[in-house]
């Protein structure tokens, strides 16, 4: 499948998302099965109920515990969704930080940004870019966010060069995505649904640590979630890997 095909059928399907309030992987099954899902992957009651409607079922893990988020720190989230993950993190970083979120899709930034408005998260903004290309100055960045998205992105080595790029020396990286135990055939990789349930884009685990390595990042904390394979993805041969890396 050609890089602008995978990317206009994840813009359409997240644009629906966005519109529908249901995940790329909750079978539609409305706010109920969100939060369960959520929970699964470790979001409190206080963090889903807080800001209930933010959360679309959408993540493979919950980025913002895998390491500390201090005040007055800047907080970056590749494909901020409706916007959960950024206001967790605006809760952390506190009226002396802010936190930004990109995401690819002009609907679902909209939604973010009234979310944002209608729950008071002054220090939290919300930009629309491609994550392979980040509207976000070079070293301007202290921590990135990203939950179950660069599985999503064609280039995903473009997309670690960028996240590379914008932090400054040091800054952190919390990731949790889906990565293959196993190579897929190729009718799987070319079905849509398997594309935005966040599984046909992805690829195997160890390529996916080396491109990271490769980047420039040295990576401290790995760790993984077989078990969503079984929960939420049809018992196909992935894992959710979490990940936490920092800028030389």
């Amino acid at each position: 499948m050609r890089d602008e095909d995978i990317k206009r059928i994840v813009k359409e399907n997240y644009s629906k998302i966005a519109s529908s309030n249901c995940g790329c992987s909750c079978g539609c099954g409305g706010g109920n099965n969100n939060e369960l899902i959520a929970k699964s992957l470790g979001y409190s009651d206080t963090q889903i109920g807080n800001v209930s409607e933010v959360n679309l079922g959408l993540g493979c893990g919950n980025p913002t515990t895998l390491g500390e988020i201090k005040e007055g720190e800047t907080v970056l989230d590749l494909g901020s969704g409706a916007g959960l993950d950024c206001f967790l993190a605006a809760d952390k970083v506190g009226e002396k930080g802010n936190v930004i979120g990109v995401d690819f899709t002009e609907t679902m930034v909209q939604k973010a940004t009234q979310n944002a408005k209608k729950y008071g998260y002054k220090n939290v903004e919300f930009r629309h870019g491609d994550i392979e290309n980040l509207p976000i100055d070079d070293d301007s960045v202290d921590v990135i966010l990203s939950n179950c998205v660069i599985n999503l992105v064609p280039d995903k080595a473009k997309a670690f060069n960028e996240a590379h790029r914008v932090l400054k020396k040091g800054g952190r990286m919390y990731i949790s995505d889906i990565v293959l135990l196993q190579n897929l055939s190729d009718d799987l990789r070319k079905n849509e649904m398997l594309l935005v349930s966040c599984i046909a884009g992805s690829i195997l685990k160890e390529d996916y640590i080396k491109i990271i390595k490769d980047t420039g990042f040295e990576i401290s904390t790995t760790s993984s979630d077989e078990e969503i394979s079984i929960r939420q993805y049809y018992g196909l041969p992935i894992e959710s890997l979490s990940i936490v890396a920092k800028k030389k």
